[in-house]
């Protein structure tokens, strides 16, 4: 089933001009058509990702084929081909560049359920699951290491630099969050650090790959940069949010509160709170079990001190911004996905 989205109702300055291609006669952003300007060459890329993945190993290549029966909406992979598309054209470096990007992002995302010690991921059995949490490192090591040869192999070395750099980040990002969350003290300046390492530095180094593939000047690419930047940070912003909401759209509702995930919305809402408000908030916060009247109670202090709308302005203004750094790039049907990109990541409804 085709996924849709429904368009955010708010009269931000770019919001309201969607690419008429990317919305139904309901108002609503399409996946398949974002990705239309790229399709055939999702092909090719689906091509060279397979080949970059191949092992002799029989092991190696059971659970290969098992991640790829698997494989998503592969959105980074899309966002490469459309910044490079958009920036000049697409070229092998850039099909390297998208068959990167989806290898390291799935070896993080193994690696991610060996710590986090998950059964499932999007519905399936995670590869720990099924096999054990030495050959589900074992694995994420080696689609690190075909990424690593792959680049290396012709010469890639800015895309290897922008994409070791984002890993770089990532890691960073995690601990941080991990270090704050010990002692529940992060402010908003924290946050945004932390949200921009673990989130936004990989859809960064998906539009950065994408113009340099395409040979684009330092000055596009260094905007495609930030473009990428702030399309991440509105993510992560729209995803938690979604904590907050009253259906449970894929990630499960309060799960940010229950794992003591100190998030924009409640960070805000504590810092418009009465002293006795926070103790009394920070203490459910600080349970390491928590019931449903706690997580409503901490849903309902959020809500009621602007948390809710506070986050979502910050996460519209991003959007703006972010489409409007697409001005420097000749219009195109790949430009214009990229901005419908922008309302797809931030309509969902909350």
């Amino acid at each position: 089933m085709q996924e849709t989205f429904l368009t955010s109702s708010k009269p931000t300055k770019a919001a309201a001009t969607l690419a008429d291609a990317h919305v139904s006669a309901s108002g609503k952003v399409s996946l398949a058509a974002i990705r239309e300007p790229v399709e055939d060459e999702l092909k090719t890329f689906k091509r060279y990702f397979r080949d970059a993945m191949r092992s002799e190993v029989g092991l190696l290549d059971k659970i290969t084929q098992y991640v790829l029966r698997l494989k998503g909406k592969q959105i980074r992979p899309v966002i490469v081909l459309l910044s490079a598309k958009a920036c000049g054209g697409i070229t092998e470096t850039s099909y390297r560049g998208a068959a990167l990007v989806e290898l390291l992002h799935t070896a993080t995302l193994v690696h991610d359920d060996v710590v986090d010690e998950a059964e499932r991921r999007r519905g399936a059995f995670s590869i720990n699951a099924l096999w054990k949490n030495k050959i589900a490192v074992l694995f994420g090591d080696f689609l690190l290491s075909r990424g690593l040869l792959m680049s290396l192999s012709y010469r890639d070395y800015d895309l290897l630099h922008v994409m070791s750099d984002a890993v770089r980040r990532m890691s960073e990002g995690e601990l941080l969050q991990m270090e704050k969350s010990r002692r529940l003290d992060i402010d908003e300046e924290t946050y945004f650090k932390i949200i921009s390492d673990k989130t936004a530095s990989l859809f960064a180094a998906c539009t950065a790959s994408g113009a340099i593939s395409a040979e684009a000047n330092p000055d596009v690419v260094a905007a495609m940069r930030t473009f990428g930047e702030k399309v991440g940070l509105a993510f992560q912003i729209r995803d938690d949010l979604f904590d907050y909401g009253v259906r449970d759209v894929g990630k499960p509702l309060g799960i940010d509160i229950k794992e003591r995930k100190m998030t924009l919305p409640l960070i805000v809402a504590l810092r418009e709170a009465t002293e006795a408000e926070r103790k009394r908030i920070m203490s459910i916060v600080r349970k390491k079990k928590k019931s449903r009247a706690d997580v409503t109670a901490v849903t309902d202090f959020v809500k009621s001190k602007g948390g809710l709308e506070y986050s979502r302005s910050v996460m519209y203004d991003l959007a703006d911004e972010a489409r409007e750094l697409l001005t420097c790039l000749d219009a195109s049907s790949a430009r214009s996905s990229l901005e419908s990109l922008v309302d797809y990541i931030v309509a969902r409804k909350i």
